[in-house]
Order: C-alpha cells, then sequence, then structure tokens
C-alpha cells in the first residue's frame, strides 16, 4: 500500500520500523483509543513518549526552536503513523497534549510555550481535551460550558464535558468554554489552559461496554483560571481548536494499516474455523465478503494517500478527511461484525475465557468499532460535509 514513497522515504521507513521493533513498550494493544489501565502502564508510555519525540518521531512539524525537525514532511507522518500500527505499538500518551503544543505554537504566549512544551516532549505532563459535552458532541459550537471574566483578568468556569480521554491521568485539560453567549455560537468560544487539581474540578471515570474506564466526565464548579491560562485572545477559540486539529491528518493512515491487519487476521480466523465441515475460507460467501473488504481497505489507503499528497501540495480539500473518516470508521465496524459472524456463539467470550475465540479480540474490536462511527463526528456528520462541501449538494 506504499503509494508514491521514494527511496529516501523508504529508508526513513526502514528506520522508523527498526527503531519500533528496538523500543516498543511491553504495553497490551487494545481496539480503539485507550488509557493506560494502571500507573506502571502510564509510567512505561510516558517513558515510550519521551523516546519517540527524542527521535524526532512525533512533533516533527514544531519549529526547530522547540525541538521540530528541518527534515518534517507530511509523508514522513503518515509513514510513522503506519509503522507504529504495524509493528502493534502502543500510542504515545499526548493525544490531547500533540493538540495543545500546535495551539500554543501558533497563538500562546512564548511563556506559555516555554511552561508546558518541554513537558509535552518528556511525556511528564499529560493533556486532556475539554471540547465534548453532554447536549453538544457533533455539533461542538453548541457547547454550554461558560466562562465568566474576573477582576483580575481571569476567568470562572462552570460546565461539564464527557468522553474525557485520560482524564483521570491529566495534569492539564485543554478547554473550550463560552465566554460571549451573545454572539453566533462559533463566536463566542475562547480556549484555555486547566490545571485538573484546581479546586472545583471533578473527574469520574464512565465504565465502558468495553469494560475498561478510558473516558471521563469532567465537571468544572466555579472553577478559577488565571489571566495566564487563556489561549489566543478572546473568543478565538473556535479557530484556534480548529487549527489544532487541522495538524492531526496522518491518523488515518495508520487506521488503514490496521485494518488491513484485521483483514489478514480474519482470513487467518476463517481457515480455523468451520462451516459444513470445511474452513470457512473455502467457501465461496466468506472469500467473496473478505474481498469486498479487502477492496475497500485498499481503496481506503489509496486515498489517505491522495489526501497526503494534495496536503503536502497545499491543495488539500474541505471534504478529504471526512471521505477517509467515513470509509475507516464504517469499514471497521464491518471487518469486526463479519469476524464476530465467522466465530459463532464462541465469539461473544470476553478475553481470559479459555473458550473465547482468539482471546476474545474480535469481541473487544466490534464493541470499540461503533465508538468510531460517533467520536470525531458522526458517520451522519461526514456524509452531510461530503455532500454539502464536497458535491455542492444543499443542505
Amino acid at each position: 500500500m506504499d503509494y508514491g514513497m521514494t527511496p529516501e522515504l523508504e529508508q526513513f521507513r526502514k528506520e522508523v520500523r527498526h527503531f519500533v521493533e528496538n523500543h516498543k513498550p511491553d504495553v497490551p494493544v487494545r481496539a480503539g483509543v485507550r488509557s493506560a489501565e494502571n500507573e506502571d502502564e502510564l509510567r512505561r508510555l510516558k517513558e515510550w513518549t519521551r523516546k519517540l519525540f527524542e527521535a524526532g518521531y512525533i512533533g516533527a512539524d514544531w519549529p526547530e526552536e522547540y525541538g521540530g525537525s528541518a527534515h518534517h514532511s507530511p509523508e514522513r507522518d503518515v509513514v510513522v503513523g503506519e509503522e507504529l500500527a504495524r509493528g502493534r505499538a502502543a500510542a504515545s500518551v499526548q493525544g490531547a497534549g500533540l493538540l495543545v503544543a500546535h495551539a500554543l505554537i501558533d497563538f500562546g504566549t512564548e511563556e506559555q510555550r516555554r511552561k508546558f512544551l518541554p513537558g509535552i516532549r518528556s511525556g511528564e505532563l499529560i493533556f486532556c481535551q475539554l471540547f465534548s459535552e453532554p447536549s453538544s458532541g457533533s455539533d461542538l459550537a453548541s457547547l454550554r460550558t461558560k466562562a465568566v471574566p474576573d477582576a483580575d483578568g481571569g476567568y470562572t468556569v462552570t460546565g461539564q464535558k464527557v468522553w474525557t480521554t485520560n482524564g483521570h491521568w491529566a495534569d492539564y485539560g485543554y478547554l473550550l468554554a463560552r465566554t460571549d453567549p451573545d454572539t453566533p455560537k462559533h463566536k463566542g468560544i475562547s480556549a484555555f489552559l486547566v490545571d485538573m487539581c484546581s479546586p472545583g474540578v471533578e473527574v469520574r471515570p464512565l465504565r465502558e461496554m468495553t469494560g475498561t474506564s478510558d473516558f471521563n466526565e469532567v465537571f468544572l464548579d466555579e472553577v478559577h483560571l488565571g489571566p495566564d491560562a487563556l489561549i489566543g485572545a478572546p473568543n478565538q477559540g473556535w479557530l484556534i481548536a480548529n487549527s489544532s486539529l487541522a495538524h492531526e491528518r496522518s491518523a488515518v493512515a495508520s487506521a488503514a494499516v490496521r485494518l488491513q491487519q484485521d483483514i489478514e487476521s480474519l482470513k487467518d480466523l476463517a481457515r480455523r474455523v468451520t462451516r459444513h465441515g470445511r474452513p470457512a475460507l473455502e467457501d465461496g460467501a466468506v472469500q467473496e465478503r473478505i474481498g469486498e473488504l479487502e477492496a475497500q481497505v485498499t481503496a481506503l489507503s489509496a486515498l489517505v494517500y491522495a489526501n497526503i499528497g494534495r496536503w503536502s501540495r497545499g491543495a488539500e480539500r474541505i471534504h478529504d478527511a471526512p471521505m477517509a473518516k467515513l470509509m475507516f470508521s464504517e469499514t471497521g465496524v464491518e471487518t469486526a461484525r463479519f469476524a464476530l459472524e465467522l466465530a459463532g456463539a464462541r465469539g461473544i467470550l470476553v478475553e481470559n475465557d479459555e473458550n473465547a475465540v482468539d482471546d476474545g479480540r474480535w469481541q473487544d474490536e466490534f464493541l470499540y468499532a461503533r465508538a468510531y462511527t460517533i467520536a470525531g463526528g458522526t458517520s451522519e456528520i461526514m456524509r452531510n460535509m461530503i455532500a454539502e462541501r464536497g458535491l455542492g449538494l444543499p443542505r
């Protein structure tokens, strides 16, 4: 699937692959975006994050004065994402931290950059993303958490956030809150840095159907933020959030590799289970369904590389990312669903059950795959963006 790879990029791929093989942490790779299950895992993920930054495999697009690389390119970001996925390596613990870093680099003060960027690079300062709310998921601009100006130039924040990955581990939060209720909804939002140990901050882990607690609810009850907590200018939060999110374009590239791995695992499963007394993979209907899924993953890989090519030329289209996200999330659901169908009754068993198929891997994949059709914008929102902004269809 290495569309458009140059010899230089192929050499870089070998370098990254060797690094992953020799340095990846001993942390289980689970379906989806997951948090450390205990403090020991968190310690290993922090160390892994530090190594990735030091090697220049993440944070390479930062300015050189803050640790970035002169050799950065979008294509290199894709290679790193793919090799981390191919090597079944745990993701960096700094998912939200990378978003904060770009917000600070583009809009923050020099004091904020000097205070937070080194801690993000070392993995010592963990951030969480305080964007989504119970009543404003895909429609983020309708958020209701409010930040009221104080006499000292700071703000008092009251509201609730949800689906906060790593909220229970985080030192700081990257917060969006409404500072001007009298303007159009996306124009009255500001961005802030929140110390998660501040009085009035309460984090409640959410127990998910996967059996883990990766997400959290976060309640902010009259939390005081000093003047130095504001990122950029008041009411600039919508611009800041979209700008920082725009830097995260390589995630679907790694997801496509994981889907490719899933297809190979699906073929292996079909060799081991039977239909009508024969290996399921010999059944024509099974072959056809796996072929359809494999074709979709191949098309997704081609689309990702086409998108990256446009990005590197400055010709990115507004509907490129929604197309890739929609293809990835919907194909993931169908792949996991078909694996459970092949596994039969044993497919509903979870890990640590001796009768579970592949130690419950497909059950976990299926439960989390549905989350991807919601997180980062629902499939319905993605289809609207493609239709309205890509095809020019009416609302």
